[in-house]
């Protein structure tokens, strides 16, 4: 299994940061729409204080996901591939990147506006983007926050419903290669 992708697969870092990234999202989007449900109690505090910390947390591998990446070849797209069908799947990706990146700043953002207190996990504190509150930009950035991650949402549905066609329907190697690293034919 090499860290670096080749022509035909994905290195094992890129899966990593790929399937790590994913794992974290939906425990962010679990988290997320659940925290604000819950009555003000400390649990709640912790609920909030643990969404903030994976959310930094996100940021960060995606910034390292982008860092690899930029270094990394791409896997040739199976053959036949039509160019529509690549020029979506990279729209698709580019804006992936685009969303794992802005969703954690906008939750930054709010919480700056907030005037809330921004530690990751309790060890390292992140500095104020307002410089305290903002109840201008506090609601802004609230809206801008949630309406990111409903996009992410409708993109990641795309996303898995193609790899899923591409696995099932055209019975290619575009899931297989993300999942192993390997194609069919054993490269990789």
């Amino acid at each position: 299994m090499p860290l670096r992708s080749t022509d035909t697969g994905w290195g094992a870092l890129v899966r990593a940061f790929h399937w790590a990234i994913a794992l974290l999202i939906v425990l962010q989007a679990v988290l997320g729409l659940t925290m604000v449900q819950l009555g003000v109690t400390p649990e709640k505090v912790r609920v909030f204080a643990l969404h903030k910390s994976i959310g930094l947390g996100i940021l960060a591998l995606v910034l390292l996901r982008i860092a690899w990446r930029l270094s990394e070849r791409r896997p040739a797209d199976p053959a036949g591939t039509p160019r529509w069908q690549r020029r979506a799947a990279h729209l698709a990706q580019l804006a992936l990147y685009v969303l794992m990146v802005a969703i954690p700043l906008s939750g930054w953002w709010f919480n700056s506006a907030a005037n809330a207190p921004l530690t990751w996990f309790g060890m390292l504190q992140v500095p104020s983007l307002t410089g305290g509150y903002d109840p201008l930009w506090k609601p802004r950035a609230l809206l801008v926050h949630q309406s990111l991650f409903w996009l992410l949402v409708a993109v990641l549905s795309v996303h898995v419903g193609a790899a899923l066609w591409h696995h099932f329907k055209q019975r290619d190697d575009v899931l297989r290669r993300m999942l192993s690293g390997k194609s069919r034919g054993g490269g990789g």
